[in-house]
């Protein structure tokens, strides 16, 4: 069986979606997978999110589907009754992090610090959401993180087509987090074939 680290390191980018309505779900969906990102992570700070989230796992049962911004352990539980495979969550809060390991499902949570690193090692993890990777140093700050902790990282916040090769250098990153290939006003105006060729430059930057 593929390990979630293998599949983040075979697609190199994450998108982080933001989905306003359940009926842009499939058409969603579709663009990513027609063009070559089979994955997505849905963020949780709207309102539908946990039944796009469902949608897309009918629809695309083969998909790498993550809920995003999890906060609390009713979002853990509703993450997995909607057939997330990992769930993440912005900063290093335990008692998620623990209820997720109870639970059996992964959780890459954010840190952006030496002491949050080895807190998150305490428990086991060696997956971790460098976030928010920008405002936090950016690349010099995960070299400085690399250097010292044998961990993986999926940078996340002011990740773009720019910057993305200088963070996939690391040895370290599994895949950098992005939003700039889904834009919410693109899925708000049902411009898929835009939304699309920006997924596929994507792909094809990093490929």
């Amino acid at each position: 069986m593929t390990t979630l680290n293998e599949k983040l390191a075979s697609l190199k980018v994450i998108p982080v979606i933001a989905i306003n309505k359940v009926e842009d779900a499939i058409p969603l969906g579709r663009a990513l997978v027609e063009n070559g990102m089979p994955c997505a992570e849905v963020t949780l700070r709207t309102e539908c999110a946990i039944e796009a989230i469902r949608v897309m796992r009918k629809e695309f049962p083969d998909m790498l589907i993550g809920s995003g911004t999890v906060l609390t352990n009713e979002q853990v539980d509703a993450s997995i009754d909607a057939g997330v495979d990992f769930i993440v969550s912005p900063g290093f809060n335990p008692r998620t992090v623990q209820y997720c390991i109870d639970k059996g499902v992964a959780i890459v949570p954010g840190v952006n610090s030496p002491s949050l690193v080895e807190q998150a090692m305490e428990m086991g993890l060696r997956t971790l959401k460098f976030f928010p990777a920008a405002p936090s140093g950016g690349v010099p700050m995960l070299k400085a993180l690399t250097a010292v902790y044998p961990v993986n990282f999926m940078p996340t916040g002011g990740v773009s087509l720019a910057n993305v090769d200088e963070y996939l250098d690391i040895p370290a990153v599994l895949a950098c987090g992005g939003t700039w290939m889904v834009p919410t006003k693109l899925m708000d105006e049902g411009k898929w074939d835009e939304l699309g060729a920006l997924v596929r430059d994507a792909v094809a930057h990093v490929s």
